[in-house]
C-alpha cells in the first residue's frame, strides 16, 4: 500500500467516524420565532441563539381599546419594566403617597416664594414666584446642607426616619417663608432660617433616597426604579406648581388664605411621607429592625421578612428597647457599657466573637468589633434574647446564664442565618449609626 493510500483511508476513517458525532451534535440552531395572543394583544417573540439568547418581544396586532392602551403606556413610563413582578411588596402604596407628596410640597412651595417676594415689598405675579425662588435658595440654604451632611451613617441607620424629618424641616422652612410678609422689617432672618432649615432637609432627602430605592428593587432594577420614581416626582411637581399658581391667583392671594391653606398642605405632605416610610420594606440591619427580628424568633421560632417588619417599626423614636429580643442597647462606648473588672471574664466567655454582652438590671449592653457584621451583630442579639428568658426562670449568675444563652445560639445560628438570607435581608453589615464599637 503506497504512502498516498494510506492518507486516503486515514481520511476515510475519520469521516466516517465523526458522522455519529456529528449526528448527536444535530443541524447548528437556527431563529426560533412564535406569536401569543393574550388581552387581545398578538405578540411575536423572537428567540435569537447566536445573539447570546437574546428574545426579541414585537406587537402584531392590538385591537384594545385605546383607554387600555394608554393605561400601559402611563405604566410603562412611570413604573419599571416588568411591574408588579419586579418590586417587592408596597412599592405601589409608596409611589401614590410620594405623587400626592409632590403635588402638595410643590403647591406649597409657590405659595411660599409669593410670599417672600410680597415681604420684601414687591407685588409679584404667581409666574415670577417661580423664577425668584432659584435665587432665594442660596445663602443659609447652603450652611444647612454642609450641617446635615456630617450625620449620614446616621442616615444609612434609619433612613425612614430622616426621610420623615427631611420633608418636616422642609415644610418648616416653607412656613417661615409663608409667615414672612407679616415681619418684613425681619425679612433675611425669616428667610435666611427658613432656607437654613430646607438646606437640611434637602440633604437628608438625597441621602435617604438610595437605601428607600434599593428596598424596592428586586431583579436587580435599581437604576430603572430610580428614573421611574423621579418620573412620578416630576410630572406631580409640574401639576402641583399648576395647582399652587391658581391657589397663588385665587383664594391664597390675601395672607388670610395662606394661612388656612398653607397647613393644609403641609400636613397632606408630612401624612403622605409618613405612609410613604411605613410602605417601604428596608431590607438591612440596624438596631431596632434586629431586635424586631430576634424577638419574633425567640417568640414564634419564625423569621419576619422585611414586609412584615414594615409597619411594626417606630418611625419617630426607633431606639426604644425591645423585652423579648434582650432589652439591648447597642453602641454605648466599652468602658461606659463594662466594668473593667468584669471585662476579662467576658471576653473569655466570648472566645473568638466579634461582639461582648454584659447584663445589666435595666438593659443588656452590646458592644461589636470595629469590623463586625450583621451576622455578629444577631449571633449577640439572640444569645440577650435567650438569656433574658432564661433569667425570668433560672436564677442563677450572669455568666452561667450567658453561658446557656450562648449554646442555645450555636445550636440555632446556622439554619437561622439561612433562612433570614431568604427572606431578603443582608447579613453583610450592621448599620448602628454613630455607635461606638471597641478594636482588640
Amino acid at each position: 500500500m503506497s504512502f498516498l493510500d494510506k492518507i486516503v483511508m486515514k481520511k476515510k476513517k475519520k469521516e466516517t467516524e465523526e458522522e455519529p458525532v456529528a449526528a448527536q451534535r444535530g443541524p447548528p440552531p437556527t431563529t426560533v420565532f412564535w406569536i401569543e395572543t393574550s388581552n387581545s394583544v398578538s405578540r411575536r417573540y423572537q428567540f435569537e441563539p447566536h445573539s447570546h439568547g437574546q428574545l426579541s418581544v414585537t406587537v402584531v396586532d392590538d385591537t384594545r381599546p385605546v383607554f387600555h392602551r394608554m393605561v400601559e403606556s402611563f405604566l410603562n413610563t412611570f413604573f419599571p419594566s416588568g411591574y408588579p413582578y419586579s418590586v417587592n411588596e408596597g412599592y405601589l402604596r409608596y409611589t401614590q403617597f410620594r405623587a400626592l407628596q409632590h403635588f402638595s410640597s410643590a403647591a406649597l412651595s409657590v405659595l411660599s416664594t409669593q410670599s417672600l417676594l410680597f415681604a420684601a415689598g414687591l407685588r409679584p405675579t404667581p409666574a415670577q414666584a417661580t423664577v425668584v425662588s432659584w435665587i432665594l435658595k442660596d445663602g443659609m440654604q447652603h450652611v444647612g446642607k454642609l450641617i446635615c451632611s456630617n450625620l449620614g451613617a446616621r442616615m444609612d441607620s434609619e433612613p425612614k426616619r430622616w426621610r420623615i424629618l427631611a420633608d418636616v424641616l422642609y415644610d418648616l422652612g416653607t412656613g417661615l417663608e409663608v409667615l414672612s410678609p407679616l415681619c418684613p422689617q425681619l425679612f433675611l432672618e425669616v428667610a435666611g432660617l427658613g432656607n437654613f432649615a430646607k438646606g437640611m432637609a434637602v440633604v437628608a432627602a438625597r441621602a435617604t433616597r438610595l437605601p428607600i430605592y434599593s428596598s424596592f428593587a428586586k431583579e436587580g432594577n435599581l437604576s430603572d426604579l430610580f428614573a421611574k420614581g423621579e418620573a412620578i416626582s416630576t410630572l406631580f411637581n409640574v401639576v402641583g406648581m399648576g395647582a399652587g399658581i391658581h391657589l397663588a391667583s385665587t383664594i391664597c392671594s390675601s395672607m388670610e388664605g395662606k394661612l388656612v391653606v398653607g397647613p393644609l398642605l403641609s400636613a397632606i405632605h408630612v401624612y403622605c411621607v409618613f405612609e410613604e416610610m411605613r410602605a417601604t420594606p428596608v431590607n438591612t440591619l440596624n438596631p431596632q429592625r434586629t431586635a424586631m427580628i430576634v424577638a419574633d424568633f425567640i417568640k414564634t421560632g419564625k423569621i419576619s421578612s422585611p414586609a412584615d417588619l414594615r409597619y411594626r417599626e417606630d418611625l419617630l423614636f426607633p431606639g426604644r428597647l425591645i423585652e423579648d429580643a434582650g432589652n439591648v442597647k447597642v453602641g454605648r462606648p466599652l468602658h461606659r457599657a463594662i466594668k473593667p473588672s468584669k471585662l476579662h471574664e467576658l471576653k473569655h466567655l466570648f472566645q473568638g466573637e466579634k461582639f461582648i454582652l454584659n447584663l445589666g438590671t435595666t438593659w443588656t449592653d452590646l458592644v461589636l468589633e470595629h469590623n463586625a457584621t450583621g451576622e455578629d451583630a444577631l449571633r449577640g442579639w439572640l444569645v440577650a434574647g435567650y438569656a433574658a428568658n432564661m433569667d425570668k426562670s433560672v436564677h442563677e449568675s450572669n455568666t452561667i446564664v450567658l453561658e446557656q444563652a450562648y449554646e442555645k445560639m450555636n445550636a440555632v445560628l446556622s439554619p437561622f442565618l439561612t433562612e433570614l438570607q431568604s427572606k431578603g435581608w443582608h447579613t453583610d453589615r450592621f448599620l448602628d449609626g454613630t455607635g461606638s464599637r471597641f478594636a482588640c
